[in-house]
């Protein structure tokens, strides 16, 4: 195995979540539970790929490439992916009394979606593609903080689903919390698949734009963890 190419395949997940651990300045995660978030994110890869390989071995269903490539981006990645990233979040950090805050939401799902991106890409960059020295360079910049823009939609979802006090907009915001980022996921994921050249060109366009409104999300909740941080201050 190629120590540069494993440098290069888990450096833009570490990237990624270091910077967010250090926006979260204002009520900073346990680092152990972070670190069992991200954990548990790599080990998911281990139920995603048996799903995965099922759900394609039942490919025969679909007569048209263009059918095929809307199932394996929306339901074989995407459906998959998400499902088991979130189900870490709700099992574990959903359920301390670390997640406080709404910003908690978007920290937990982007560790545990790095924690699955880091090991997909490890397999992509080191084993499946490692002479050609141009997919680290298009995954780090493309796929991996695409993994994180969809964690940042889950997280931002579950933390309304999280601090609402309607039964019924916690429902709806669960369900967001997974059918969001699916459709984000799965999008991305046909725009690249689809084999439609008019398609193409929406990619860049299309990763600018979530990751824009995206953006906004975090910024959000960064801007409500201060000001809880302020109102905890005035109170003492």
């Amino acid at each position: 195995m190629s120590i540069r190419l494993f440098i290069i395949a888990i450096t833009p997940a570490i990237v990624i979540i270091i910077g967010l651990y250090l926006s979260d300045r204002y009520d900073r995660e346990p680092f152990k539970i972070l670190l069992l978030t991200y954990v548990l994110g790599a080990l998911s890869v281990i139920p995603i790929i048996i799903v995965e390989e099922f759900l394609l071995r039942i490919n025969v269903l679909f007569n048209s490439d263009l059918l095929y490539a809307f199932y394996t981006s929306f339901i074989v990645a995407g459906l998959t992916e998400e499902y088991f990233k979130r189900l870490i979040v709700l099992k574990v950090p959903y359920k301390t009394e670390y997640f406080n805050e709404r910003l908690d939401g978007i920290v937990y799902s982007v560790f545990a979606s790095m924690g699955f991106a880091t090991v997909e890409n490890i397999v992509y960059v080191v084993f499946r593609y490692a002479n050609n020295p141009h997919v680290g360079l298009y995954r780090g910049i493309f796929s991996v903080p695409a993994h994180g823009v969809f964690a940042i939609t889950m997280g931002y979802y579950l933390s309304l689903a999280k601090f609402n006090t309607d039964e019924e907009d916690k429902k709806i915001n669960l369900r967001r919390s997974l059918y969001m980022p699916i459709l984000l996921h799965g999008a991305f994921n046909f725009i690249l698949s689809s084999g439609i050249p008019q398609l193409s060109v929406l990619f860049v366009p299309y990763v600018i734009y979530i990751w824009w409104i995206n953006q906004r999300k975090l910024s959000k909740f960064i801007y409500d963890s201060i000001n809880r941080k302020l109102d905890i201050s005035k109170d003492n």
